[in-house]
């Protein structure tokens, strides 16, 4: 994973300039729970918590709390049920034994096209290995994500020509957070803790329901391509 950010002049300004600390990733157990939300592939059930990050003049930091990292250690992906861009419940045990890039879309983006082109190359090219790309669609970076889920849809199957799912519009930030990023957050904490910074972050998961890498989201998708072809050869 890079240790810093560096974030392009498609991103909005002012933008924090990122450098990842070694901070432990703590936060204050909550009782388990199942919450279920109308959300495209996001309705995540996780038992878990949800860990705030305070800002700092110049950055943001984690917010420091007292407390024990209670996630579970059995849980996994495929513990969860979400709903698809259609609004049907997919299992997502319907993808044990598959290698997943999960990643939150955006159709307004100045990433939109170089995401989206390189996503469904690298789909078109292992999806018959083993391979799957989760796509979550999220308004809370600029406002790059406004469209209806049809819209979307229409959007990302038309235009880019994408076969991979593609779930109903979720947060994946702040007090509503779906608990499928809640859980990959709390998986893969790094730098800024839960915080997702942009559109198009990426989580690679593999064939066992476990995170092993997060990317930010200047990470393009053909440079994640060799980290996929070990999980697939795994």
């Amino acid at each position: 994973m890079a240790s810093s950010i560096p974030f392009s002049a498609t991103l909005p300004s002012p933008l924090p300039s990122f450098t990842r600390a070694s901070w432990p990733s703590m936060a204050l157990p909550t009782p388990s729970s199942k919450l279920s939300l109308g959300s495209c592939k996001s309705a995540f059930f996780q038992h878990g918590f949800f860990l705030q990050s305070a800002a700092v003049p110049g950055f943001f930091m984690k917010a420091r709390c007292f407390g024990v990292f209670a996630r579970a250690a059995t849980e996994s992906l495929y513990d969860f049920t979400v709903k698809d861009i259609d609004s049907k419940d997919v299992p997502l045990s319907k993808f044990k034994g598959k290698v997943l890039l999960i990643v939150n879309v955006a159709s307004r983006c100045g990433l939109t096209t170089s995401n989206y082109s390189e996503l469904s190359h690298i789909y078109e090219k292992y999806k018959t290995q083993g391979f799957e790309i989760l796509a979550f669609p999220c308004n809370q970076f600029g406002g790059q994500e406004p469209g209806s889920n049809p819209e979307i849809k229409q959007f990302a199957c038309t235009r880019f020509k994408a076969e991979f799912p593609i779930f109903d519009k979720v947060d994946v930030n702040g007090p509503n957070t779906v608990p499928v990023y809640q859980f990959l957050k709390s998986s893969a904490g790094g730098f800024l803790g839960d915080l997702i910074k942009w559109n198009f972050e990426k989580f690679l998961v593999d064939k066992n329901g476990k995170v092993v890498e997060r990317y930010p989201p200047t990470t393009s998708p053909f440079q994640i391509e060799k980290d996929i072809q070990k999980l697939l050869a795994a």
